[in-house]
């Protein structure tokens, strides 16, 4: 199946606010400590990302960083609209993005590459000539209901239906190291930073993406089975449609984290993970609050891009 093109989507571009990364350090530090025991939240030049553990496709988070935020659950539910299908390295040409770009990010895989609805986990770096793509995707198996995690190969750029994804130029610079152990709130690694910049950016859009790292527990995550041929109306037959895992550590999650929906119907947070043994999937929250360690390096948005916004936003299906 084709994808859509990109010069006949509707985009709108925002420029996103931007803090000094000595603010954003202290808000962030600020709501990790509610949730968590051990916090640490540091200015350091970023260490290469595409060693272990992180294995990432470019080794940085810096050179204009952008948010794209492409569709949304509106696609999904009730019931999927199929014809949803992007092409990541045809979006970045048509947005001028025009140097090598690291992308990473959360969102539902190519349906027509495995035939069947899949997680995403985008870790690829597209430039004009060609693709170096260390993209995972998950899927259920339907025979015994297991986690399959496979990897895209460089020919297959392509998602579907909705996706949070950070661009850069993968150079170095300097990020912000987050570093959390010992979760005693009810709030998850991300939403503990989300709600921080929430309060403090009342009045301004500001965008973070990034990469963490989870050890030493369990984690709660969903990986979507193929499509429903039912209707997906109620959150209680989406979360029935879903599976639920509690899987390994070492995972390594890719994102994106924002202070509100605003008008563009933004999706707030979004980080799916990948591993090197065999599982990933949509994250939610550790379930061994009392061992989990979060080690995560992220870096501010200056711009974002809100490609192909539903007409109509649903109330679920955000988490």
């Amino acid at each position: 199946m084709t994808s859509l093109d990109a010069s006949a989507i509707d985009i709108v571009r925002r420029d996103l606010f931007v803090p000094s990364l000595d603010e954003i350090r202290d808000v962030l530090k600020e709501g990790l400590v509610k949730n968590f025991g051990e916090v640490e939240v540091e200015i350091v030049d970023c260490p290469d990302l595409t060693q272990e553990p992180f294995t990432l496709a470019a080794s940085g988070l810096n050179g204009s960083p952008t948010v794209l935020e492409i569709g949304g659950p509106s696609f999904l539910l009730p019931m999927v609209q199929r014809e949803k299908v992007y092409d990541v390295q045809q979006l970045l040409n048509h947005l001028q993005y025009g140097k090598d770009a690291l992308v990473i990010g959360a969102g539902a895989g190519p349906w027509p590459y495995l035939k069947s609805n899949c997680e995403l986990m985008t870790n690829m770096v597209v430039s004009q000539s060609n693709v170096r793509n260390e993209t995972r995707i998950a899927s259920v198996n339907k025979t015994n209901g297991n986690c399959v995690l496979g990897t895209l190969p460089s020919s297959e750029t392509r998602l579907a239906l909705l996706a949070n994804l950070f661009v850069s130029e993968g150079k170095p610079g300097k990020v912000l190291k987050v570093h959390a152990k010992k979760r005693t709130g009810n709030d998850d690694f991300i939403a503990s930073m989300q709600k921080a910049i929430a309060q403090r950016y009342q009045d301004n859009l500001v965008g973070l993406g990034g990469t963490f790292l989870m050890k030493d527990g369990k984690i709660k995550q969903h990986v979507m089975p193929d499509f429903s041929t039912t209707p997906l109306n109620t959150e209680a037959k989406l979360n029935k449609w879903l599976q639920f895992y509690n899987m390994s550590t070492p995972l390594i999650a890719v994102g994106t984290f924002v202070s509100s929906e605003t008008d563009l119907d933004l999706r707030v947070q979004h980080f799916h993970s990948f591993s090197h043994h065999g599982e990933g999937g949509h994250y939610h929250i550790d379930t061994t609050p009392e061992t989990i360690e979060y080690l995560g390096y992220f870096n501010l948005g200056t711009t974002l891009y809100r490609i192909d916004k539903p007409a109509t936003g649903v109330q679920f299906g955000k988490d």
